[in-house]
């Protein structure tokens, strides 16, 4: 029996659904230049704000530290916000180099977004920007853990966005949220796309929803160390990335695969970095925490510090300890190390030489088919080739923190709070997502050739200038024919008989 706030749930969405419907019919006569008018005023606004909602968004949710989510609001209001400038999503695009082909960005009308609890506030002013930037109205279901960040996050947004001109309705959120009402939101004929983050529990919802989906995957990617790298660097970049926010990055290392030939001063370069290596009771017993019975996650098991995962677990780490890590020889699906660990805890594996690491990686990143994030430490190009060219995986990233590597803060892809993953098969990109995933394009071809340039170019010649072949194969035809006429002629002659000559 379907409870009362279920209901009001439905009804509200589709209200929500037919209003961003009619915004969005506004919104579409926007040229760019006030859309960017409008996205720079938000960016700026919110980032007034960054502090307050960083320090609501942990106390809500428990997860990670305030001080890193702050980190990540001002990595969206800064570097989202330049990346965005500039770039031409509505209207005319580009021509070709002839003139005869226009491009024109075209918005994809109405989208559901769905936030994770792990980055609620800096995933929710992205998708945000990225839907004012490309003319779309945008409707957010609300976490269930992070309501409260959200919704104030939302009420800046849109505060901010309709004083600048912004139509009503164009950015909007489901208060009361449930499954039935995002479910009821997702199907609404009005709803163009939907554009999903972390949310892991309703991506078979999503996808049965009927429309486009963008899937911001989950983790599980393997860092290597390579016998040339730069091992203390290498280290620090992955005690630095798996700590960030506690470990709750999908893009963040899940597991480290070191050369055998370096393993002894790699291993000594993580213990100095504030790396704790777990015995194998110690790593039994906190594994035994991650999951339930029935395989589900524990929340109350994701972004927590090392020391607090090891209280839990029974057993005190090291002052400085940062990353708790767990040696493993084999990938098993009774392993709780080889799923995604949203904490930082780090599986370790050893390998004879860069070829049995790259089956290494391999074997983890298909073992839950995410094929999201791959970060490689080599300073040998060949060894970065072949990876870049075999890895199933959306991105690889080379000598940086993977956390903020993948997301675009420590290198030069797009920045994003929403990554693609490459094999999941479940979203429609691997993109770090930007607003061209959020458009379509209408291409508007210009008459180059009349009818005569046609028939010159694929028709039939004339008799004249037939090439040789192209003439004997005709008289074999008109021969073979005439021989078909003297047959049938016969033919009846035969059948007719006498009494009919």
């Amino acid at each position: 029996m379907i409870a009362d706030k279920d209901l009001l749930s439905m009804q509200y969405a589709r209200i929500l659904a037919e209003n961003a419907r009619e915004a969005q019919k506004r919104l579409a006569d926007f040229p760019q230049e006030k859309l960017d008018e409008i996205v720079e005023h938000v960016a700026e606004e919110m980032e007034k704000h960054a502090r307050a909602l960083a320090v609501m968004s942990f106390e809500e949710t428990d997860y990670g530290r305030w001080q890193d989510k702050l980190i990540k609001i001002n990595f969206v209001c800064r570097s989202v916000r330049r990346a965005l400038r500039g770039m031409r999503c509505v209207g005319p695009l580009r021509r070709d180099e002839n003139g005869n082909v226009l491009e024109v960005g075209v918005p994809l009308g109405v989208i559901v977004a769905l936030c994770p609890s792990t980055s609620p506030v800096s995933t929710t002013i992205y998708k945000a920007l990225l839907a004012i930037k490309s003319g779309n109205a945008i409707i957010f279901s609300l976490h269930p853990r992070a309501v409260g960040c959200m919704k104030a996050a939302l009420d800046l947004i849109i505060a901010a966005a309709e004083e600048c001109g912004l139509p009503e309705g164009s950015i909007s959120y489901l208060a009361t949220a449930t499954g039935s009402g995002t479910r009821e939101l997702m199907r609404h004929p009005a709803v163009s796309l939907v554009l999903l983050t972390g949310v892991v529990g309703m991506l078979d919802d999503a996808r049965a929803c009927g429309k486009p989906l963008i899937c911001g995957g989950t983790g599980n990617g393997p860092a290597f160390i390579e016998r040339s790298a730069d091992v203390r660097q290498a280290v620090r970049d992955i005690i630095f990335s798996k700590s960030f926010d506690c470990g709750v990055a999908p893009s963040a290392e899940q597991c480290v695969v070191v050369d055998a030939r370096i393993a002894d001063v790699t291993r000594a370069a993580f213990q100095e970095e504030g790396g704790y290596f777990m015995s194998e009771h110690e790593a039994r017993a906190l594994a035994a925490l991650f999951f339930h019975h029935d395989g589900r996650r524990r929340r109350d098991m994701i972004g927590l510090d090392a020391h607090t995962l090891a209280k839990r677990a029974g057993f005190e780490a090291p002052a400085r300890t940062r990353v708790l890590i767990a040696e493993r020889k084999y990938v098993s699906d009774t392993d709780a190390y080889n799923r995604e660990l949203l904490n930082p805890v780090l599986p370790w594996y050893v390998e004879d030489d860069w070829m049995h690491a790259c089956e290494k990686c391999i074997e983890l990143l298909l073992y839950d088919r995410a094929g999201h994030t791959l970060v490689l430490h080599s300073r040998d190009a060949e060894v970065i080739r072949q990876f870049a060219l075999k890895k199933p995986v959306a991105r690889l990233l080379v000598n940086t923190p993977a956390a903020l590597g993948g997301m675009g803060a420590t290198t030069d892809l797009f920045p994003a709070m929403t990554l693609g993953s490459g094999l999941a098969g479940k979203g429609i990109t691997s993109d770090n997502v930007s607003p061209m995933n959020l458009i379509y394009i209408r291409r508007v071809g210009y008459g180059a050739r009349n009818e005569d340039a046609l028939r010159r170019m694929y028709g039939e010649c004339p008799d004249e200038s037939r090439p040789a072949e192209a003439a004997a194969l005709s008289r074999d035809t008109e021969i073979n024919l005439d021989a078909l006429r003297q047959v049938l002629q016969e033919t009846l002659r035969v059948i007719s008989g006498p009494e009919r000559n």
